[in-house]
């Protein structure tokens, strides 16, 4: 692993490509040379915004692109071709004239630029690409600022400055240094937040934690996918006037290697154990809710949190439900990551045990598994509204055993797929055939609440 950071970009990327095991961020701070350039020049060409010959065009910060997000995807975005592994971005389905293959638990960003028209019992309707995602300002892919929520949903962070560094700790100080989990960030004194997890000294990290890694007494590991935790703000956002650094620590999940894949055949089971909502509130706060503040629904806030376990009669409709009028399932099959649940642990080595390469770990929920914000939303984006794993707009998710799209050859089925194809459909559903569903499948908020 070590060995890789003295290799080039083009090396390592080179490396990654083919399926080696090298990899770039080992779990905190990568090479300097592979997101900034230190005299504003590439190859010998100075750097600019303009449409000169070389791709990298930055200047903020001295990046390797025209904003943050643009340099992320300089390495994570790539074409249909090339789709898998850690890219989060198909770049030709976002040009148009192909679907979005990027299959990671986060989704695709392809999505954001997707812009979608039909009609709604006869009211011509749009569902516009920045409703489809978090839209990280990434110039160089044409990704812009959401026109319409200018700040975060249930909070104040501003859209303008919305980033994958406004949720991912580019330069990854987090760390996890014993089996407990307890997370650290080493500072120099009076220049961090100076927080309980704030420490000057720590244990250097050793690799990446997101897949099950443990520290040892003399190296620590980083934590989940490089997220900010308690004192985290990024520079873009540190003199905007209300901006909180965040509170919350990152969450403990444990994802497989092979995370980026169709699910046609099995699922891509991300162990979440538990701290995802509480995380997701530090910057959406006031749409944040809990079983312990739950009012009985006058909030009109669903609750997911920590504490908000399922209860025993939605834990039992979870393990039963296998689709619309079939609730002949088994806890040893009752999980789908369609709607995944937190399993109520931070205990980093047994949630490794549920996230194997193969998906065979298929086990329902039990009485310690709670409902979170990624029960129902992608992190990154989806091809519905509101990033939604699935689409909460029409009475039937399948139409006559098929998904439905404008292209279907079964003319009652075509309004169902909300301007979409039935390709583009099926790869909401991340390739699973229409036939694990029922005939006439409804909304998947039925796995849990069990209406139909």
């Amino acid at each position: 692993m070590k060995a890789a950071k003295s290799l080039t970009a083009a090396a390592v990327l080179t490396l990654l490509a083919s399926g080696s095991a090298f990899a770039y961020h080992d779990g905190g701070v990568a090479y300097c040379d592979g997101c900034h350039t230190m005299h504003n020049s590439s190859g010998n060409k100075a750097m600019g915004t303009g449409s000169n010959a070389t791709q990298l065009k930055g200047v903020t910060y001295l990046l390797q692109g025209s904003d943050q997000s643009s340099t992320c995807l300089n390495c994570h975005a790539t074409t249909s071709a090339k789709a898998g592994s850690y890219h989060i971005m198909t770049t030709d389905a976002a040009a148009g004239g192909t679907v979005p293959s990027n299959y990671t638990p986060g989704g695709d960003f392809a999505w954001v630029k997707e812009t979608f028209n039909y009609n709604s019992h006869g009211t011509p309707t749009t569902s516009l690409g920045e409703r489809h995602g978090h839209n990280v300002v990434a110039a160089d892919f044409g990704i812009t600022p959401d026109s319409t929520l200018t700040t975060a949903p249930g909070g104040n962070y501003p859209a303008a400055n919305l980033a994958c560094s406004s949720c991912h700790d580019p330069h990854g100080k987090y760390r996890i240094v014993d089996a407990a989990g307890t997370v650290q960030r080493p500072v120099v004194a009076g220049t961090g937040y100076n927080g309980a997890n704030d420490v000057a000294v720590s244990l250097p990290i050793n690799g990446s934690g997101s897949y099950g890694a443990a520290p040892t007494t003399t190296e620590a590991v980083g934590v989940y996918r490089l997220l900010g935790g308690p004192g985290y703000l990024p520079d873009s956002v540190s003199g905007v006037a209300g901006i909180q650094p965040f509170a919350a620590l990152p969450p403990y999940a444990v994802a497989p290697a092979a995370y980026n894949r169709s699910e046609a055949s099995t699922d891509t089971r991300v162990a979440y154990g538990t701290g995802m909502s509480e995380w997701c509130a530090n910057c959406h706060t006031n749409i944040h809710n809990s079983t312990a503040n739950y009012d009985g629904g006058t909030s009109l806030i669903h609750p997911a949190s920590s504490d908000s376990t399922l209860g025993a009669n939605i834990l039992a409709n979870y393990n039963a439900y296998v689709s619309s009028g079939n609730f002949g399932g088994t806890v040893a099959n009752a999980y789908t990551s369609m709607v995944p649940f937190e399993e109520g642990s931070n205990n980093r080595a047994n949630l490794a045990l549920h996230a194997v390469n193969d998906g065979s770990q298929k086990g329902g929920a039990d009485s310690n598994s709670n409902v979170m914000c990624l029960s129902c939303h992608r992190a990154h984006a989806s091809g519905w509204d509101s990033m939604t794993r699935w689409t909460n707009k029409t009475e039937f998710l399948t139409v006559a055993g098929a998904y439905p799209g404008t292209d279907s050859t079964n003319s009652s089925a075509q309004s169902y797929g909300l301007g979409r194809t039935m390709n583009e459909v099926q790869a909401t559903f991340y390739q699973r055939p229409a036939t694990v569903y029922a005939t006439y499948q409804r909304s998947l908020c039925n796995k849990c609440h069990a209406k139909d």
